[in-house]
């Protein structure tokens, strides 16, 4: 039976609110889904079908988000909300690549109470991950059972090309889920949105950006919160631990960090979860965490077939990392079974990190901050039968991000109490 329908240019509805202050990462692979298995009273388990959809960030500037992203990372634009299609508080500008989908998204009123709020705490950074599914209603009843908060009761929204059904919880801190139920739409995004008013000419003279789709999406939380967000993907989204880390493993000689992975049940959803652990300065998380006002998404990682290509000739900012990395690798990849297909050489160049075990390796590289704040970052992933985070990598990454603290001010030396002094 269709749903209670609402207009689809209602924009002052709350939820719809949230659902366009966004830079949405959307992920359509019809291979990508999560399983959700709840226990019925006859032991039957009923499936939920679940995939990642997008990743909801606020921009103070959604226009400009959307253009930078377009020119450094290869993305094209393909939607348009605003005034000219009749929403009357914020604007969207949609962009994609592969099969990845953000939407940056601004207000258009000096009087927009609830993303003011939240640029002045945070920053630009992701609000919502969003989860396609089958069925909202019966997801968020079985979610709401679990003793999940629902910050927004199912939903429809709705234009000539169908009707989609979205719902939001609350995770950690200020982040949210939304379920978005959109077998019913066959439209160019979501109800609403319309062709790009304009396209760079530009943009067409550039190299591809071959990223193809979300890896996983990392959240940063305090001291000591880290198993409780866990616990709680375990008990309302009966995700599971999937890998961890702790911080004898995540250390430098200053910093360390713990780290648990939940993942779906077929393991295509993986969301690493990070808290801070004591060291003698403050760590890479604490940093987010005070600058971001508290929990939320540190950075999300796209993946590609190409990972030179990807990130050698548009001219993105990446943490740079020593020469004797290299030095090392090479003499690690000597004494091991696997054989790195790319030139060594090559990624030195580009400082791409190489992390490998007994059956493959994968290739990771980071972006410094993609805004004023320190907090958000991204990362562009290639994967070789290699189903890891980078473990191997994690030393030369943070002193890599280590090395950016000291340069703003933040490597501070933490007192026995776990207060922070200047050097």
């Amino acid at each position: 039976m269709k749903p209670h329908k609402r207009p689809h240019n209602s924009c002052s509805n709350l939820i719809q609110k949230r659902e366009l202050f966004t830079f949405i990462t959307r992920r359509w692979r019809s291979h990508s889904t999560s399983s959700l298995f709840y226990n019925t009273p006859k032991t039957v388990h009923t499936v939920l079908t679940v995939r990642i959809l997008r990743c909801l960030f606020l921009f103070l500037s959604g226009h400009c988000a959307a253009s930078y992203y377009c020119n450094k990372l290869g993305f094209e634009p393909l939607a348009y909300q605003g005034l000219e299609t009749g929403c009357r508080d914020v604007v969207s500008h949609v962009v994609k690549q592969g099969k990845i989908i953000y939407v940056f998204v601004s207000a258009l009123n000096p009087g927009n109470k609830e993303m003011g709020e939240h640029l002045v705490k945070h920053g630009d950074g992701a609000k919502d991950i969003a989860f396609t599914v089958e069925n909202c209603d019966n997801l968020v009843q079985k979610a709401r059972e679990r003793g999940a908060i629902i910050v927004k009761e199912p939903y429809v929204l709705e234009d000539k090309n169908g009707w989609v059904k979205l719902a939001v919880l609350q995770t950690y801190g200020d982040t949210t889920h939304t379920f978005v139920e959109r077998t019913a739409y066959n439209g160019l995004f979501l109800p609403g949105f319309r062709p790009p008013l304009h396209r760079d000419p530009l943009l067409a003279k550039l190299p591809s950006g071959l990223l193809d789709f979300i890896d996983h999406v990392v959240g940063n939380q305090p001291d000591d919160e880290m198993v409780p967000v866990v616990e709680w993907y375990q008990k309302n989204l009966l995700f599971h631990r999937f890998w961890s880390v702790d911080d004898k493993q995540l250390q430098t000689d200053f910093s360390a960090l713990r780290s648990i992975v939940v993942a779906n049940y077929e393991e295509t959803v993986k969301m690493p979860i990070n808290e801070p652990a004591m060291g003698k300065r403050k760590s890479q998380i604490q940093e987010y965490v005070e600058y971001y006002g508290g929990p939320g998404v540190q950075h999300i990682a796209m993946n590609t077939s190409d990972i030179i290509t990807s990130v050698s000739e548009r001219g993105m900012e990446f943490m740079c990392v020593p020469d004797t990395y290299y030095q090392m690798l090479k003499k690690k990849l000597q004494h091991s079974q696997v054989r790195v297909t790319e030139d060594l050489d090559i990624l030195e160049e580009l400082k791409i990190l190489v992390d490998f075990d007994d059956n493959g390796y994968l290739l990771q590289i980071f972006t410094k901050p993609v805004q004023d704040r320190p907090t958000v970052f991204l990362e562009v992933i290639q994967r070789h039968n290699h189903q890891g985070f980078g473990a191997g990598n994690f030393k030369a990454l943070f002193e890599a991000i280590e090395a950016d603290q000291n340069a703003r001010g933040n490597l501070t030396i933490l007192s026995p109490n776990g207060e922070s002094n200047h050097i």
